[in-house]
C-alpha cells in the first residue's frame, strides 16, 4: 500500500510546509475544541438575530440589534483570523459603545403571569429582547471560560478582550428591557440593604505596588 503524504489533501493538493508548521504548532488540542465552540456560538447568535429582525416592532430595539450585529460580525472575523493563523488579526479587537443611559428603575409592578407562546404570532419585543439578552450573556460566560484554556497568546488575548464587549451588549439590552418594564429589578428593604452593604470592612495594606 502506498504511504500517503500527510501534507496532501483529499484532492491531492499540497499544503505549503510553512502553513502546516504554523497551523499544527501554535494551538493546543483542547484549545481547538473550545475555539470551535465559541465561533459556532457567535455564528448562532448572528443567525438568530436575523430571525429576530423579522419580528421586532420597536425601532429602538431594531437599532440595538442592527448595531450589535455589525459589531459582532467584525468580532467574528477578528476571532477567525487569529484562530486560523495564530497571529494578530487584520482587524484588531474593537470596543462596543452603547447609546443607552445607565439609569435603572427599581421595584416590581404586578402583571399577568408568564407562559410560553403558542404560535409565532405571539412573539413580542419583550420576548425577543429577552432572547437577545440570553445569547449575549451566554457568550460572555463562554468566552471568559474559554480564554482560560487558550495556549496561543494572540487568540487568548482576542477572546479575553471580547468578553467586556458581550458584557456591554448585555447591559445595553437589560437597560432597554428595564426602561420598558420587561426586566424588573426587586430590592431589599432599607434595613436589610444597609446591613448587607455594611457586612465588610477594609484592612490595612502594606507593600503597595509602585
Amino acid at each position: 500500500m502506498q504511504k500517503q503524504d500527510p501534507s496532501s489533501t483529499q484532492t491531492g493538493a499540497q499544503m505549503p510546509p510553512d502553513m502546516l508548521t504554523t497551523q499544527n504548532k501554535n494551538h493546543g488540542g483542547h484549545e481547538l475544541f473550545d475555539a470551535h465552540e465559541i465561533i459556532a456560538g457567535i455564528i448562532s447568535m448572528l443567525d438568530q438575530y436575523q430571525m429576530y429582525d423579522q419580528h421586532i416592532q420597536d425601532p429602538e430595539l431594531k437599532d440595538i440589534l442592527k448595531r450589535q450585529t455589525a459589531f459582532v460580525t467584525t468580532m467574528y472575523n477578528t476571532i477567525v483570523g487569529s484562530f486560523s493563523t495564530g497571529h494578530d488579526p487584520l482587524v484588531p479587537t474593537q470596543q462596543y459603545k452603547m447609546i443607552q443611559n445607565h439609569t435603572s428603575t427599581y421595584g416590581i409592578k404586578p402583571g399577568p403571569p408568564k407562559k410560553p407562546n403558542q404560535s409565532v404570532n405571539e412573539l413580542s419585543d419583550k420576548g425577543l429582547s429577552a432572547y437577545m439578552l440570553g445569547q449575549t450573556k451566554s457568550l460572555a460566560s463562554l468566552l471568559a471560560m474559554t480564554a482560560l484554556e487558550m495556549t496561543n497568546p494572540v487568540l487568548r488575548r482576542v477572546v479575553a478582550d471580547s468578553v467586556p464587549n458581550f458584557i456591554e451588549m448585555s447591559y445595553e439590552i437589560y437597560l432597554y428591557q428595564n426602561k420598558h418594564g420587561y426586566y424588573q429589578v426587586p430590592q431589599l428593604n432599607d434595613q436589610d440593604m444597609a446591613l448587607m452593604l455594611q457586612s465588610y470592612t477594609t484592612v490595612p495594606q502594606q507593600n503597595l505596588p509602585q
